[in-house]
């Protein structure tokens, strides 16, 4: 009787524990939860406004504030622009010091106010004729995969405001070098540059760091979303995208999450914030966008949305996010956390809102 008794408990409590994970696929909550994480990152700041991580957050905040109207993640995003004078970062050639573009356009396409995009414009004006400068492990101008989330969105979202294709085929050319450079075409998957040629993890294979492909990923939900459907390269990043979100379907955890190390996760045990929230995003945009089919990848999908949530502290923040480097050898717990975690979270809750749920 006893033994019946604690039975009963357990699966009183096991279901009360899955209805409860089961409410955070509903719209209020997927709201609830971009609001809160969106709010603590805005009142704990980390770094230059100009910096990468922050056009990420940035990234994340517009997608969020699109799908919630709520107003202030609007002002956020207009005092970021302001005080940084709608300028980018100082490297001319660095995709990493475009990244912050991204939204300076977003917001010239709600207010039309061109003074939020005029030193962008500048600055590509010099860059489209000021030649890269390489060397042995910087051999073309996107030389390592993360560059693929920080630049092109940026360009395309550039050449789509003004209606100048220039921005695209410039997209295009840069893309495809780092395509051929650093894309696996037996593996579908992007080596972080060209130093992890050779490594392997302790299993024997392939060294595939999880947060640097979920940048190629959601690069290219953020490319594909403005490019033209008649785009004669198009299809090029479609196949791309559509060979990549097989692989990396197939490698999701029980848990919904990605680990570190895309085909070594039993050496990186625990879900990974950033890695996860790009998949999480960049799956349920093809959904959304119709290049993945719905009844194979929502089961994927809301596993890990259901996981995302895991991580979300009491607070708001992010937690369990790797801290910045360029493999998968960076610790991280509930505590750690960064910005573009968060922003990789809230461009998730941005496109699972969206499905046909509750």
């Amino acid at each position: 009787m006893k033994k019946l008794l604690l039975l009963t408990l357990g699966l009183g409590l096991a279901l009360q524990s899955y209805c409860k994970a089961e409410k955070n696929f509903e719209k209020p909550e997927i709201k609830n939860y971009m609001i809160r994480a969106a709010y603590w990152q805005l009142e704990n700041p980390r770094h230059n406004l100009t910096d990468w991580t922050t056009g990420a957050f940035y990234a994340g905040v517009y997608a969020a504030y699109q799908t919630t109207h709520d107003e202030k993640l609007k002002n956020a995003m207009l005092d970021m622009g302001e005080k940084n004078q709608w300028k980018l970062g100082p490297d001319l050639k660095f995709a990493d010091d475009q990244a912050i573009a991204q939204t300076y356009v977003d917001l010239y396409r709600m207010t039309k106010d061109k003074k939020m995009i005029e030193p962008f414009i500048n600055r590509m004006n010099e860059y489209k004729k000021t030649p890269y400068v390489t060397s042995e492990k910087k051999c073309i101008t996107w030389w390592w995969c993360d560059a693929l989330f920080m630049a092109p969105p940026a360009f395309v979202k550039l050449g789509a405001a003004l209606n100048d294709p220039t921005y695209f085929s410039l997209t295009d050319s840069l893309f495809h070098e780092t395509c051929n450079l650093l894309y696996s075409k037996d593996d579908h998957l992007f080596y972080r540059d060209n130093s992890f040629f050779a490594k392997r993890e302790k299993n024997g294979q392939k060294v595939f760091w999880s947060r640097g492909n979920g940048w190629v990923m959601g690069g290219l939900a953020l490319v594909l979303n403005e490019l033209p459907k008649n785009y004669k390269q198009r299809p090029f990043y479609e196949n791309l995208f559509k060979e990549m979100a097989q692989k990396i379907a197939s490698l999701q955890q029980t848990d919904g999450l990605w680990r570190a190390s895309l085909l070594d996760p039993e050496s990186y045990p625990g879900g990974e914030a950033s890695g996860s929230g790009f998949y999480t995003y960049a799956l349920a945009w093809g959904i959304n966008n119709g290049l993945l089919n719905k009844t194979e990848y929502l089961p994927v999908v809301k596993k890990a949305w259901l996981g995302l949530c895991t991580l979300i502290q009491p607070d708001g923040r992010v937690g369990w996010v790797q801290q910045i480097g360029a493999d998968p050898q960076l610790n991280f717990s509930a505590n750690v956390t960064e910005v573009y975690g968060t922003g990789a979270f809230l461009l998730a809750g941005s496109e699972v809102i969206k499905l046909n749920i509750k």
